[in-house]
């Protein structure tokens, strides 16, 4: 062909071209894309299971939380003195803080004794990716030198990833229902912190997973924070009107500290997947 009838090279392959993987008809081809990609990290990485810490991204560091309620304090009797209000907020705050400072200990606890297995690939902690109790997760399994997984999810108000996620295994979701798969598919072990709708969300999902023997493995659940969980999860009332039976109840245990959280964690792990210390 001449130069004069034009030449407008090639279109761009369907696989390269942007404005349709953007597009509606090409969400079947995103959510693929949401599960094959993290497999292959996985796969990569030699990531086999996890430990998945759930709980609220609004709970802070203990000295943070102390520091803003001393802020609050130093304000008493100026023109912008804080509302009773928003002082009982900060107290709540600090009294909620050392979930995130028992999350940071368990976290190192247990990144601790899967580096101390003969297979030290396995039960990697895994965090929802953001601030919070999953900040306080990652950080735990960085302290004690070990790798962690954040799953995030791009959401309006930018949950952004925490610093102490391991770069190779920091993942963004666009689809919950696909981060949710990657939490439930590794998971053999769920420590649930106090938390809103999205704890809330994934530990009722998991349990009914659980409950229905869609999941098949064993999978050790704590709830972890007895006082919390007794006010927000009426399980008696469930017992009660029969919506549940007494059996479910067994699904979970409560825990109140690391230790014990740590204690009951190994010793199921080990039980149920026969794993080797060094």
């Amino acid at each position: 062909m001449s130069k004069a009838h034009g030449h407008h090279g090639r279109p761009p392959k369907a696989y390269k071209n942007a404005g349709f993987l953007g597009s509606r008809d090409a969400r079947p081809l995103r959510i693929l894309a949401e599960f094959l990609e993290p497999m292959s990290r996985f796969r990569q990485h030699q990531v086999k299971d996890t430990i998945a810490f759930f709980g609220s991204a609004r709970i802070l560091p203990a000295a943070e939380a102390a520091s803003r309620l001393e802020a609050l304090h130093s304000r008493a009797g100026q023109p912008d003195a804080p509302a009773p209000a928003e002082l009982e907020r900060a107290e709540t705050g600090l009294r909620m803080a050392r979930y995130y400072e028992d999350a940071v200990e368990l976290a190192r606890l247990l990144t601790e004794w899967s580096g101390s297995l003969k297979d030290n690939h396995r039960f990697l902690i895994c965090s929802g990716g953001g601030p919070g109790i999953m900040e306080a997760a990652n950080k735990g399994a960085s302290l004690a030198g070990g790798k962690s997984i954040g799953l995030n999810i791009s959401i309006p108000f930018e949950q952004l990833p925490n610093p102490f996620i391991s770069p190779e295994l920091n993942f963004e979701f666009h689809y919950f229902f696909m981060r949710k798969f990657w939490f439930a598919y590794l998971a053999k072990a769920l420590v649930v912190f106090p938390g809103g709708f999205g704890t809330m969300d994934e530990l009722m999902e998991m349990l009914t997973l659980l409950q229905t023997g869609k999941i098949k493995k064993k999978v050790t659940v704590l709830l972890y924070g007895s006082d919390f969980w007794r006010e927000v999860l009426n399980l008696p009332a469930l017992l009660r009107y029969g919506v549940i039976s007494p059996e479910d109840t067994a699904l979970f245990h409560q825990v109140d500290t690391p230790q014990a959280a740590f204690e009951i964690l190994t010793a199921e792990l080990m039980k149920n997947y026969h794993v080797e210390e060094e």
